[in-house]
């Protein structure tokens, strides 16, 4: 299934969904996963069984447009062949190394990579696995830098649930059955839509440092997304990020700037960061790091890294996995395929078809509003007290047409348009028809 023979394909189930196939790996999935982790009733799901660019096929043999591009990771398409090369390239000489005490080459050159493409002075990393790896680091050295534990985060926002991600991310569904064992010195404050007061949210941020001065949690970070991603897709007023940065820059403070969702090309910048002008103090990168495989990286200025004391043969911060050689050859061919076909500029482009419909839509329904979010990162919130079944049924309804769309935010009120920044707009627009359809028969 190449990408260009999936564009020119009917994409569409070719029978029930879930199929045949898929039903039976769910009954052998219920036995042996905890039931926490994959939802299997009333329906469960599809189970992918290969991709190319902007398509997903399933077990069944079903084929789908993919609207979610693997939970962003995919940003130069599923099993991009440079990318695929890389690995399989990488594999078959070095697939393993000592990270932290005898690197490999690839991870020297990931790094420096890293160096030239994130803005201002950034360029001193430490990597990881997870995104939440890269936030852990991010914390870990706000607190080694300032030396004061306490965080502001926002309302809604989600940086991973790990212990030390989680307890700076704003979804109480997430952090209500493990509380007790969380940090608390972390100020929540709300974050905020596009249409807002930038001055307010500042002042918000502002009184909850205030709160903490002279205590045992007083703040030394904020760490904040440039478009909320699992919060609802939400992009803040553009004067909102540079009050952030003058703020911390006045009292002292790190300002983490998590992209894991919106790095590489997904808002139609390199870093969603990059649309204010602002450089943050650290930068946390993962999922399209490398389009395929699991790595994380926290960039951070040199002043800020220098927190760090000097490894004596034993790293303050490390990991099994740490700059494995295929991951780092992974991104960068993922990198370079981006760079190469103008992926960034095209998310651009193929944003403002996302927004153009959802314009249209939101003309023909009171329920549905106009996409937030920028480049191809965007959300489209249903109203309503039936908004999030609302939305859940027309998920349904899409996968049914052969088109793979996810919900967010806390409400799960949003449909989420985060494609392969390579779809072929043919797909997009095809897709969006399928969307557009579902809507119209649930409204």
């Amino acid at each position: 299934m190449s990408s260009a023979g999936a564009a020119a394909s009917h994409a569409g189930p070719g029978g029930p969904i879930p199929g045949a196939r898929s039903r039976a790996l769910a009954d052998r999935l219920a036995a042996v996963e905890c039931r926490t982790v994959t939802r299997l009733e009333p329906v469960g799901p599809i189970f992918w069984a290969a991709a190319s660019g902007g398509r997903v096929r399933d077990a069944d043999g079903n084929e789908y447009i993919d609207l979610t591009g693997g939970f962003g990771v995919a940003a130069a398409g599923h099993a991009h062949p440079a990318v695929a090369a890389a690995i399989a390239a990488q594999a078959r000489v070095l697939a393993h190394g000592l990270g932290d005490v005898h690197p490999a080459e690839a991870k020297v050159a990931l790094l420096e990579r890293l160096a030239e493409i994130t803005p201002g002075d950034l360029g001193v990393t430490l990597l990881g696995s997870a995104g939440a790896e890269a936030v852990e680091a991010a914390l870990k050295t706000a607190l080694l830098a300032t030396g004061r534990p306490g965080v502001v985060a926002f309302e809604g926002g989600y940086h991973g649930l790990t212990y030390g991600a989680l307890g700076v991310t704003g979804r109480p569904e997430f952090r209500g059955p493990f509380a007790r064992q969380l940090y608390g010195g972390v100020r929540f404050v709300p974050f905020p839509r596009a249409d807002e007061d930038p001055a307010v949210a500042v002042a918000a941020v502002a009184a909850a440092v205030d709160a903490g001065t002279g205590g045992p949690d007083e703040v030394g970070a904020v760490i904040v997304e440039p478009v909320q991603g699992r919060g609802g897709l939400i992009d803040p007023p553009p004067a909102f990020l540079p009050g952030l940065r003058g703020l911390c820059d006045e009292r002292g403070l790190v300002l983490i700037v998590d992209e894991i969702y919106t790095g590489f090309g997904r808002t139609g910048r390199w870093f969603g960061i990059q649309h204010t002008g602002v450089v943050p103090d650290i930068l946390t990168l993962g999922k399209a790091l490398t389009g395929a495989l699991p790595l994380s990286a926290a960039v951070g200025r040199p002043g800020i890294m220098e927190a760090w004391p000097p490894s004596r043969g034993e790293a303050l911060h490390t990991s099994t996995f740490l700059g494995n050689p295929v991951s780092c050859a992974a991104a960068l061919a993922h990198i370079a395929a981006i760079e190469a076909e103008g992926l960034v500029a095209r998310a651009d482009e193929l944003g403002g078809v996302v927004a153009k419909r959802a314009r249209q839509w939101s003309a023909a329904w009171d329920e549905v509003s106009e996409a937030s979010g920028l480049g191809l990162m965007r959300g489209v919130r249903l109203r309503g007290e039936r908004a999030a079944r609302l939305a859940g049924e027309v998920a349904g309804a899409a996968l049914a047409g052969g088109v793979i769309l996810l919900t967010e935010g806390p409400a799960a009120d949003t449909l989420a348009f985060t494609p392969a920044l390579a779809i072929e707009e043919a797909d997009l627009v095809r897709a969006l028809d399928v969307v557009g359809d579902a809507l119209a028969r649930v409204l």
